[in-house]
Formats: structure tokens, C-alpha cells, sequence
């Protein structure tokens, strides 16, 4: 199938006026020629609006992270000293990797998987690693809204369930501890009404011993994620036509609560503490290579590439836009989402260090999601008409992870309908049924009474490091095989202007470089995972280590297949295939001497 934005590298004149469009690069006459799409090819759905695409992109890379990752590690590494690590990796690493991802889909207008027919097709398993990354993530992100909307719907009642000690869940050793309540001692093995909500009625975990133990369903949550689950079927059922608009309300009505919970915040006593602690600097922690880790981990999951969005979100922007312009707007407003967010959560934590007369660092001991559904449920529990900000609370939270939801399923779904057009593609509906009901049965496991330990497992070990390592192997593929000098005269075809040098020295080496620090000192710092009183044990480890190869073993998989089923000797296969693994030094050279035609 022709599709639209098909490149062919030639050299010669440049184009004419008919339906061939090209661009000479700057080191010799090389120029890409576009073939249009044929009549004879499914015309390719497209946004409605630009608006809706850059909500789409602004609700996917805004989400739960910003509010809870980012404020934490943002105090634990130095505060406003954070900023500078956080910014550097963010121009270097973070944004071009964005940018990189959203010319890629605009141009090839494919989906993760069938694009690399364009760019290497050794490559396509690439594209599968990448779906079964995002099925991991859909078994546990949508479990986190699950539990937003329990707390959602027990706020709608005039005393918040998680203000008081008197319920059927809570313990002895339940008390409130805030400087009204005078007669309260409070010792080490006390707990807050707000945390044995948390702990005992929303999750129940301590009815499972961990993860060899994880017991019955809850069908509460069951419940609450089915309804999570419905809301994403019925967003995304007919595509980007109809999940375009609904980001209308589920990107921006975030933005709406965090400016009144940033108002109000800033209006409680002690507010001051919390943003002092928050911003002020240690430049001493500079010097600590956890920090430039934390800062490089946190700037690429909060961007998000790798994932398959962003080409997915792409392929369907008009041929021409301006997908520069959007990478830069985009990524900025969701750095700048994450520094707010930091504003609206340590106010709060202030004010809870004011009323319990505590260091505010003894408040923001959690991190997490215990920072939302135990410390600052609890401050908003204690605030002036807590039912209303409770209620808006929670919803920003559903709306935050919706926006994620929506876009990471529309990557699996572009790239399906895309690798299997005749297939699927006048059957969209029901594949999308079929896909959230997997992913809905995929979740049950974080929905019994220890689903948490299984949450922050697939957190740790499933995702992150495969994520790394695919996005990784994606820039060497398309730098360096596909030809970093291939790939800016594409965008030049695009846009109508040739990438800069700093976008080239980043694309072929400081990307790889940031990407291989982060997968280096993952393997060198293995995370220390402990939930609540629960340290997980060894043998979790090398599962967790097994669900992330499982995905990323689609790679090599696919490599070996391709040789087995390619025509002709294994020395013709891989010779033009290696033969530009070295571009980003000899490739102008070959270009010019070299007939790269049709």
C-alpha cells in the first residue's frame, strides 16, 4: 500500500511542478520524493481541529506523574536546584526525542508497526515490543483511576469517610492528629483516619501477606473499573473524531481544578512552608549522580515517547503542519504543568506541617500515590467546604489518567489497523471492545487485596526499563540506519526547512547517550522496592525483570524472522542493511556517489 508521505531517496534535479514534491539537502543533490496516496487506498481519518491534536498530546504527556512524581522528586533532589539537571535533559534529551517522534508519524502517516516498512523493516518487532508495553500499562494505570473514583463517589456525603475513627475499618490505633485535637499522643505505630481508609477499605491490604498471597477480588474496584473502562470505550470506539473532542473536557478541566486548588492552597495557614521547602536550593546535591538519574528518568516518562502515541497522534495531522512548532508548545506545557503541580501539592503539605506542628519534610514522607490518597486527601479532609474540593480533587485525577488511557489504546489501535488493514480496519469497533476487555481482564490481578504490590510491581520492572531500551534501539534505527541526513530532508519536505545542527548532534548522539545513562544506571541502582510494611523479595524481582523481556523480546524475535524469510543469501540480506550504520559520518559522502532511486 502507497501511502501518503512515502519517501524515495533520489538523486538528481530538483523537483518539477507535478505531483512530486522534493527538497535538496544541503550536502549535495539528494532530494525525497513524495509519493501521493492512490485512489485506490482507504483516504486516512484526520483531527477534526488542530486544537484537538495538541489537546490529545498535552492530556497524554499531563498526567498523574506531574502531580505526584514530579513534587517529590523534585524536594528530594534538591529543590530549586532540581530545576537546572530537569531542564538540561529536557532540551537535550526529552524534547528532541518528542519532536523526533511526532515528524516521524506526521510524515510516514503509519502507526509503531507498520512504519518501519518505511524507515528498517529489520526493525518492526520494535513496533510489537511497543504494543505489549502499553497492554502492561493499561493492567495497572486504569487501577489507579479505579481507586480515584471509589474516593470519588464516598465523597459525596457531608463528613468525608477518611476524618474520623469511628468506621467499621479502622483500628485502635486510629487517631487524628492535628494541633485542634489536643489530648491526642501520637507514637510510631499510630496511623491517620485518611491512611486506614486508604489502606484497609479502599485496597484492603491487609487482608494479603503480598505477592504470594494476593487473595479475593475486590468488587468494589471491579465496579469502579469497569465503569473507568466503559468511559474508554465509548471515547475511543470511532476514533480520533470522537476522542478529539472528548479531550476538550478531560485535558482542560485539569488545568481548571489546579488553579483553585493553587488559590485556595495559597490562602492556608502555613502555605509558605511547604513552597520554601519545595523550592529552596541545594546545590550540593548537584554533585550526586542520583539526581541527573531522577532528572533523566522523570523528563522522558513525563514526555512520553516510545510509547507509540505520539506517531500514532501524528499520522493523522494534515501532511504540512507544523509538527516543530507543536513539539516545542506541547512539551513546554507539560514542564511547566509539573512545576505548577509542585505549587499546588506543597502548599497543602505546609499547611498540614502547620496544623500538625511537624517538619514538612516528616509530611511528605510518602510518595507515590499515598501523596494523593493519604496526605492530601487527609489536608483537603480538614479544609472549608471539603466535600467540594474532595469532589474536584478526585475528578482531575480521573480525568488526568483518562487522557493517558485514551491516547496510550489509540497507539495499540493505529498500530493494528495500520499492520492490518483489510482486517480490521471495517471492524474498528469491535476490536476496540475486544482490546479494553483484555486489558480490563488483564487488570484483575491489581483489583484483589494486594493489587497494590502488583501495581507498583508492573511500575518498577515492566515498563520502564523495556520503554527505555525499545526508544533507544528506535533512535539508532532511524539516526543511524534510516540516516539522520534522510530523516531531516523528510521533515525539510514537511515543513519546508532543514533541521538545525543541534537537532542532528542530538538525534545521532546525545539521545542514545541520554537513553543508555538512564537503562546504565538502572542496571547499576536497582530500585529498592517497598510498599507500605511490605519489602518485596527477591524472587519478585526476576519476575518483574521477566514481564519487562517479554515485551522487549519481540525485538530480536522479529530480527530473526526477517532474516529466515528474506530472499537470498544472508550476505545480500544484511549487506545494504548495515551498510548505513555509519551515516552520521560518511552519509553525505554517499549520497552524492551513490543512486538512491526508485
Amino acid at each position: 500500500m502507497v501511502a501518503l508521505g512515502t519517501a524515495v531517496g533520489a538523486v538528481g534535479m530538483p523537483p518539477t511542478s507535478g505531483g512530486d514534491t522534493g527538497a535538496s539537502a544541503p550536502f549535495g543533490g539528494l532530494r525525497t520524493l513524495v509519493v501521493q496516496q492512490t485512489s485506490l487506498d482507504r483516504p486516512r481519518e484526520t483531527w477534526s481541529k488542530k486544537m484537538d491534536f495538541l489537546l490529545s498530546v498535552i492530556g497524554y504527556a499531563v498526567d498523574l506523574g506531574n502531580v505526584w512524581r514530579f513534587p517529590y522528586i523534585c524536594y528530594q533532589n534538591g529543590g530549586g536546584a532540581f530545576l537546572l539537571p530537569y531542564l538540561l535533559m529536557a532540551v537535550f534529551g526529552g524534547v528532541p526525542l518528542f519532536y523526533m517522534e511526532l515528524a516521524l508519524g506526521q510524515f510516514h502517516r503509519s502507526g509503531c508497526i507498520s512504519i518501519w516498512k518505511h524507515i528498517c523493516p529489520i526493525f518492526k518487532g520494535i513496533g510489537f515490543a511497543i504494543c505489549i508495553i502499553a497492554l502492561y500499562i493499561a493492567f495497572y494505570y486504569n487501577t489507579i483511576m479505579a481507586w480515584a473514583l471509589y474516593y470519588l463517589l464516598s465523597s459525596f456525603r457531608p463528613t468525608l469517610p477518611w476524618t474520623t475513627c469511628t468506621n467499621s475499618w479502622n483500628t485502635v490505633n486510629c487517631y487524628r492528629y492535628l494541633s485542634s485535637d489536643q489530648n491526642v499522643t501520637w507514637s510510631n505505630l499510630s496511623t491517620s483516619p485518611a491512611e486506614e481508609f486508604y489502606t484497609r477499605q479502599v485496597l484492603q491490604v491487609h487482608l494479603s501477606s503480598g505477592l504470594h498471597q494476593l487473595g479475593s477480588v475486590s468488587w468494589q474496584l471491579a465496579l469502579c473499573l469497569l465503569f473507568i473502562f466503559t468511559i474508554v470505550y465509548f471515547s475511543i470506539w470511532k476514533g480520533v473524531k470522537t476522542s478529539g473532542k472528548v479531550v476538550w473536557v478531560t485535558a482542560t478541566f485539569p488545568y481548571l481544578v489546579l488553579l483553585i486548588l493553587l488559590i485556595r492552597g495559597a490562602t492556608l495557614p502555613g502555605a509558605w512552608r511547604g513552597v520554601v521547602f519545595y523550592l529552596k536550593p541545594d546545590w550540593q546535591k548537584l554533585l550526586s549522580t542520583t539526581v541527573w538519574i531522577d532528572a533523566a528518568a522523570q523528563i522522558f516518562f513525563s514526555l512520553g515517547p516510545g510509547f507509540g502515541v505520539l506517531l500514532a497522534f501524528a499520522s493523522y495531522n494534515p501532511f504540512h503542519n507544523n509538527c516543530y512548532k507543536d513539539a516545542l508548545v506541547t512539551s513546554s506545557v507539560n514542564c511547566l504543568t509539573s512545576f505548577l503541580s509542585g505549587f499546588v501539592i506543597f502548599t497543602v503539605l505546609g499547611y498540614m506541617a502547620e496544623m500538625r506542628q511537624q517538619n514538612v519534610d516528616v509530611v511528605a514522607k510518602d510518595a507515590g500515590p499515598s501523596l494523593l490518597f493519604i496526605i492530601y486527601a487527609e489536608a483537603i479532609a480538614n479544609m472549608p467546604a471539603a466535600t467540594f474540593f474532595a469532589i474536584i480533587f478526585f475528578l482531575m485525577i480521573i480525568m488526568l489518567g483518562l487522557d493517558s488511557t485514551f491516547a496510550g489504546l489509540e497507539g495499540v489501535i493505529t498500530a493494528m489497523l495500520d499492520e492490518f488493514p483489510r482486517l480490521l480496519a471495517k471492524r474498528r469497533e469491535w476490536f476496540v471492545f475486544g482490546l479494553v476487555c483484555v486489558c480490563y481482564l488483564g487488570a484483575l490481578s491489581t483489583l484483589t487485596y494486594g493489587g497494590a504490590f502488583v501495581v507498583k510491581l508492573f511500575e518498577e520492572y515492566a515498563t520502564g526499563p523495556a520503554v527505555i531500551t525499545v526508544v533507544l534501539l528506535e533512535v539508532i534505527a532511524v539516526s543511524w540506519f534510516y540516516g539522520t541526513s534522510r530523516f531531516c530532508n523528510d521533515i525539510q519536505v514537511m515543513l519546508g526547512f532543514y533541521p538545525g545542527c543541534f537537532w542532528r548532534v542530538c538525534w545521532v548522539a546525545i539521545c542514545p547517550c541520554f537513553l543508555l545513562f538512564i537503562i546504565i544506571s538502572f542496571l547499576a541502582f536497582p530500585p529498592e522496592v517497598k510498599l507500605f510494611n511490605y519489602t518485596y523479595p527477591p524472587w519478585t524481582t526476576v519476575l518483574g525483570y521477566c514481564i519487562g523481556v517479554s515485551s522487549f523480546i519481540c525485538v530480536p524475535s522479529y530480527m530473526v524472522y526477517y532474516l529466515l524469510n528474506a530472499k537470498g543469501t544472508f550476505k545480500q540480506v544484511q549487506t545494504p542493511m548495515f551498510l548505513t550504520i555509519p551515516s552520521f559520518v560518511i552519509a553525505h559522502c554517499l549520497l552524492q556517489t551513490h543512486d538512491y532511486g526508485s
